[in-house]
């Protein structure tokens, strides 16, 4: 049947390659869109989202479960107690071991500090973390997202307060369902106050990495704090409460990038935690499979591998946005298949080129050999070689830096004597925890002497010696006087630090004298 508007029905169900809305059919015939390019599809969403269904993880032991407590405790461990630990630098450095001090633009980890022209460390180490997460997608999957991620590792504490409070994943699941009575609120109450109080000390702990931890815990809670350092804690304490407390799997399915990139970095030779459908399908309890020997697979269909799921996924729909490979559910069907008699492995870490492999009857790979192949090494190469470049460039550098800049305006002046004068800035750089004194001296300029600011014409000669503070960064006008008829030339100004490591800095400059058609310039 034909109608004007262009849409046809056929059985009741209208085709149409208008706009949905503007077709019409029988009362309560199903409407479909149909695009000539594409097959039809039965029906129409109802809605544009999925509503979010609470996940209530079931508590699991198991190797996978063992290392994901492991992670959790040592990275943890790391953030909080880090601020706290001293690192002795001399009596005038701070003696914090990691400090971002913004105020004097530095940077502090252990014995290495950072200034705000080596920003090209930090460069450095953001490339190598990128290259990292390559690397470990490469090999294990979201291996980072099961274990090490923030957001995993603070979920994962927080799951854990929830089962102290409420009770395994059934007790969870009742409490829920149950009734708002003081009970329920009491046990929200606390939880929701233990939420807070993680929240709070993970704000604080982030504000000590900008100030010495000790002086600013006590300032923070004397009231003497600057506002940004309550301002930080309470954004910080706010995300956390809401991230770990209530949205966890929705911010690693929805809000986070990664899980949209790592497909481009994943292939059928990489790891990653797989359900093998050839050995457990199709489905069946144990009383099925011993009534029916040989027509049912190894999965007994008892979703524990669900249930111990921190995103509520089922891994036996394959590879999915929702799985971070965590691996707990590895756990669950390994401690089920062992109480069924049946081998481990239905759940593992295979690529999906072995699974082909051994559901064909051949031996899969060694997991060494899934591991070493030319991307992974590749990945890891490249992460070495800019690790070992900036270890390499850290252990040479020189702890004594000059920059030079000539006076445009005048370029030169001429004394009373005929001689020749320019002048100069230059920015000296101590760049050692302790003051020094460093010799400033004019080479390549025959007959030329030198003063300062600090140091007067008559003294002047070809070296100076200036004072340097501990860990910073001194401007000297230096004034450069030359014999008359001086023509303009390169010369070099160079600085030495005088101590026993005699470090040193040069830099090439120009002398401007009468006709030098470069004097303006």
């Amino acid at each position: 049947m034909n109608n004007p508007d262009g849409t046809v029905v056929e059985d009741g169900v209208v085709k149409t390659n208008k706009p949905v809305s503007s077709a019409t059919a029988e009362p309560e015939a199903t409407t479909r869109r149909h695009e000539p390019h594409e097959p039809p599809r039965e029906h129409l969403p109802e809605k544009l989202f999925e509503k979010h269904t609470k996940v209530h993880n079931k508590r699991i032991d198991g190797r996978f479960r063992r290392f994901k407590w492991f992670v959790m405790l040592v990275t943890l461990g790391i953030y909080y107690i880090t601020p706290w630990i001293r690192w002795d630098r001399g009596p005038y450095a701070p003696d914090q071991a990691v400090l971002v001090d913004i105020a004097n633009r530095r940077f502090y980890m252990f014995g290495i500090e950072i200034w705000p022209h080596e920003f090209y460390y930090v460069a450095g180490l953001l490339i190598m973390a990128g290259l990292g997460l390559f690397l470990v997608t490469s090999a294990v999957g979201r291996a980072w997202c099961g274990y090490a991620c923030p957001q995993t590792v603070w979920t994962d504490l927080f799951q854990h307060i929830d089962r102290f409070v409420d009770g395994d994943r059934n007790a969870r699941i009742r409490l829920d369902k149950a009734p708002l009575g003081p009970g329920k609120v009491a046990r929200r109450s606390f939880k929701w106050s233990i939420y807070l109080l993680i929240s709070f000390v993970t704000g604080g702990a982030w504000i000590l990495y900008f100030a010495d931890a000790p002086t600013l815990f006590a300032e923070f809670f004397a009231g003497e704090a600057a506002p940004v350092a309550y301002i930080t804690v309470a954004i910080l304490t706010l995300t956390t409460f809401t991230l770990g407390g209530f949205m966890r799997e929705q911010v690693c399915i929805y809000m986070c990038p990664w899980p949209r990139i790592q497909t481009a970095m994943l292939d059928e030779k990489s790891l990653i935690v797989t359900y093998k459908d050839w050995r457990g399908e199709p489905r069946g309890s144990v009383k099925k499979a011993q009534k029916n020997p040989g027509m049912f697979g190894d999965c007994i269909d008892c979703h524990q591998c669900i249930d111990v799921c921190p995103t509520g996924i089922d891994i036996r729909e394959g590879p999915q946005i929702g799985c971070i490979t965590c691996a707990l559910c590895i756990d669950a069907c390994d401690k089920v298949m062992a109480e069924v008699g049946r081998p481990r492995g239905l759940i593992d870490y295979a690529t999906l080129e072995d699974c082909e492999k051994e559901a064909a009857g051949e031996t899969p790979r060694p997991l060494w050999r899934a591991l070493a192949r030319p991307r992974t090494l590749v990945y890891l190469g490249g992460w070495s070689a800019i690790g070992i470049a900036m270890l390499f460039t850290l252990g040479v550098r020189s702890h004594t830096e000059m920059s030079v800049s000539p006076d445009r305006n005048p370029p030169f002046m001429l004394m009373s004597d005929g001689s020749i004068r320019n002048s100069y800035t230059l920015k000296l750089r101590n760049m050692e925890s302790r003051p020094r004194d460093m010799e400033i001296a004019v080479a390549g300029l025959p007959g030329a002497v030198m003063w300062t600011d600090s140091i007067g014409r008559e003294e002047a000669a070809s070296k100076q010696t200036v004072s340097m503070p501990a860990d910073q960064t001194r401007t000297v006008r230096a004034y450069v006087m030359a014999p008359p008829d001086t023509k303009a030339q390169d010369f070099t100004i160079s600085v030495t630090s005088l101590d026993a490591q005699a470090e040193r800095d040069e830099n090439s400059t120009r002398f401007t004298a009468p006709g030098d058609t470069g004097a303006g310039e």
